[in-house]
């Protein structure tokens, strides 16, 4: 959809919004007095996966609700088609991204539709994709944490198909069932969770016509947000459209938006974990739609992929990218091939190794997951494996096949060389450093920075023989240390969801004015951003002499911490910064000999991927003398330092590298981004 359709559509809708309203509608919160506990690092409540799901995995599963449930007034959705159909009238028609007649069940299906959703740019400067709907709308992607994208996109197919569905999560009171049917217990409605039949209006009855010409909206479900934080808004609808914007935009049944903001609130990665949802997959049966689940703690959050694009290669292999969201919520980023392919790889993903818990990796949920479909069985819902599948599960309980496809997806994908892997891990630090210049204050974005800096240092300790001193000399940037990892339980600032770019900038600037004395050419001790004696006194100070406004401090989520007045640290394996800044400056033993040669300055214009990998600390020897430059020699120019419009360049000596990294250029064309990549990154002669 071409974006003046895109704005015409999304200015129908708010006007019809805008008739139902007839007057102000203050934005209800999210739960329903759900006694779940806080989970600190999602910001909001989440209930706990059943410790009996991992006890009995199996191809059947647990027994669910009765499938009389699904006559109740807590019903969000009728069922009238069924996971496995391949011949029913429903399952023959053409939809999506399939054929009429395909032969595909439904699972299939939604493989092909989240495999079929094309990329875009997204609202920062990441790739993103556009999410297609039975009606033929073309929607950019919402913005949401990484389980959430997950739980969204299966929760939507299935009610857009009537196709039963439900998740289980577990209180010590018992099992407790989101679904089509409405949240509920074996024993009735759960906690006083909404009468969804009766409460919200479902427009499904509309006929597609009907629908395009005058598309309904929930004036109530539109002002709604996830959490108290607003981090879910979608800019690309207008100012002040969160979540329920979003849902109102691609659901005719507005009480699947309203119960979209309860699974999404009080489910996330650990029932993604649980087989009692999912469940493990063997290495080559993977396909999109699929999950990627990173696990390093038995409970908690950890860092869910969708599996957006499979592609099949000669030989058995396979190029897979995924796409993620993130806290703060954002649209799912498009990760690239070499990043995708380093994402299935290091233990966190289901591998190899013991968790810094005490607990084997391939024992905590992590790995490739596909969705348990809903199925009746003598009357009751079961989450079951499908029956196509039976060959590609593997048990939750057998650890050495978990553990072991590690090895077997680094046979199948490829292995990474280091130097690559060394640039995929920093990319992801700068990911993390990214969140960080728009919301200086998130405290989950210093602790994935500090995990990538983990990583970092055991690889280059592996492949390279470096220290982590050496590491830090290589690729810390000023930043790193202004913004220090924080105690959540005892830092008010972990709170704190509203600060911005702008603040950044004069976090920054007041850090880069204090940390060099050129009178005395010494560098001193950095301002650190954290709270001190209640507030930010000379931050906000410094904003008041450049003119910018400076956001006061805020309880943005619930903050358990907000007696303390000071922020406490993480202890910190680094050296203080002026020790680092000494090293990468031999002129001077008081740290940068000159305002022009900054070691800050260094690392950030280094970039990603830092300076020549190797294993040389650069305060130990002095830089050679340089060699004489060799004659030049005239050299003819590869065949992929030109564009093409068919795959591939005939075998020139970057093919291979420069596939590796981008599959798109063997499989579709030879653009100009595979030129560059020939060029820049694959050794290319290109003059």
């Amino acid at each position: 959809m071409q974006w003046m359709q895109w704005m015409q559509w999304m200015s129908g809708a708010a006007a019809g919004a805008l008739l139902l309203m007839s007057c102000g509608t203050q934005a209800p919160g999210p739960g329903q007095g759900l006694p779940a506990e806080l989970d600190l690092e999602y910001g909001k409540p989440v209930l706990e996966s059943s410790p009996d799901g991992w006890k009995a995995d199996s191809l059947k599963g647990a027994s669910g609700l009765s499938t009389l449930t699904d006559a109740e007034n807590t019903a969000v959705w009728e069922v009238s088609n069924g996971w496995e159909d391949t011949d029913t009238a429903a399952a023959r028609e053409a939809g999506m991204a399939w054929s009429a007649e395909s032969g595909l069940d439904w699972d299939e299906k939604y493989a092909l539709w989240i495999q079929s959703l094309k990329k875009i740019p997204g609202e920062s400067h990441d790739d993103t994709f556009e999410v297609q709907t039975p009606w033929g709308h073309l929607i950019p992607a919402p913005s949401l944490e990484c389980a959430e994208q997950a739980i969204f996109f299966r929760t939507l197919f299935a009610s857009w198909y009537h196709l039963p569905f439900f998740m289980s999560a577990w209180t010590p009171q018992g099992n407790v069932y989101f679904g089509h049917f409405g949240i509920r217990t074996k024993t009735g409605i759960y906690n006083g969770m909404p009468l969804f039949k009766t409460k919200y209006v479902d427009y499904s009855h509309l006929t597609h016509s009907q629908a395009l010409a005058n598309w309904p909206s929930d004036p109530v479900l539109r002002v709604r947000f996830l959490t108290v934080s607003k981090d879910d808004k979608n800019f690309f609808l207008g100012p002040e459209n969160y979540s329920g914007a979003y849902f109102d935009k691609v659901l005719l049944n507005k009480r699947v938006g309203h119960f979209m903001m309860l699974i999404l609130t009080y489910l996330g990665s650990v029932h993604l974990a649980s087989p009692d949802n999912t469940f493990n997959l063997k290495p080559a049966a993977i396909r999109a739609g699929d999950t990627l689940l990173h696990r390093w703690r038995k409970k908690g959050i950890g860092h869910t992929m969708i599996l957006k694009t499979v592609v099949p290669l000669p030989g058995g292999k396979l190029d897979a990218e995924v796409a993620s969201g993130s806290m703060p919520r954002r649209q799912p980023r498009w990760e690239s091939g070499a990043k995708s392919k380093y994402s299935f790889l290091p233990a966190k993903a289901g591998g190899p190794g013991i968790s810094q818990d005490g607990y084997p990796y391939a024992s905590l949920g992590g790995g490739v997951k596909r969705w348990r479909i809903a199925k009746t069985i003598d009357g009751r819902w079961y989450n079951v494996v499908p029956t196509h599948d039976q060959d590609a599960f593997i048990s939750a309980n057998n650890h050495i096949a978990l553990a072991h496809r590690i090895t077997e997806f680094t046979e199948i994908l490829g292995s990474l060389p280091p130097e690559k892997v060394e640039e995929v891990l920093v990319d992801l630090i700068d990911a993390s450093r990214e969140h960080l210049h728009s919301y200086p204050a998130s405290c989950s974005a210093r602790a994935k920075r500090e995990d990538g800096f983990n990583e970092l240092y055991a690889h280059m300790a592996q492949h390279f023989q470096m220290t982590p001193e050496q590491v830090d000399i290589k690729h810390r940037k000023l930043e790193d240390y202004v913004f220090p990892t924080l105690e959540y339980d005892k830092s008010r600032t972990c709170c704190w969801n509203s600060t911005t770019s702008e603040m950044y900038t004069v976090i920054m600037d007041l850090v880069k004015t204090r940390v060099y004395s050129e009178e005395e050419a010494m560098c001193n001790e950095l301002p650190v951003f954290k709270m001190v004696n209640g507030g930010y006194a000379d931050f906000a100070a410094h904003a008041g002499t450049l003119g910018t406004t400076w956001v006061p401090w805020s309880a943005d989520e619930t903050c358990p911490q907000s007696s303390f007045l000071n922020d406490i640290e993480e202890a910190h394996s680094w050296k203080p910064f002026c020790e680092y800044a000494g090293a990468l400056d031999p002129s001077s033993s008081n740290g940068p000999g000159n305002s022009s040669d900054h070691p800050w300055e260094r690392n950030e214009a280094a970039g990603a991927s830092g300076s020549e990998t190797g294993t040389d600390d650069a305060s130990s020897d002095p830089e050679p003398e340089p060699e004489p430059e060799p004659e030049p020699e005239i050299v003819t120019p590869d065949a992929g330092c030109f564009e093409a419009t068919t795959a591939g360049c005939g075998g020139c000596a970057c093919e291979s590298c420069v596939c590796a990294n981008d599959s798109y250029c063997c499989n579709n064309a030879w653009d100009s981004l595979c030129v560059g990549a020939c060029r820049d990154d694959c050794g290319g002669n290109c003059q």
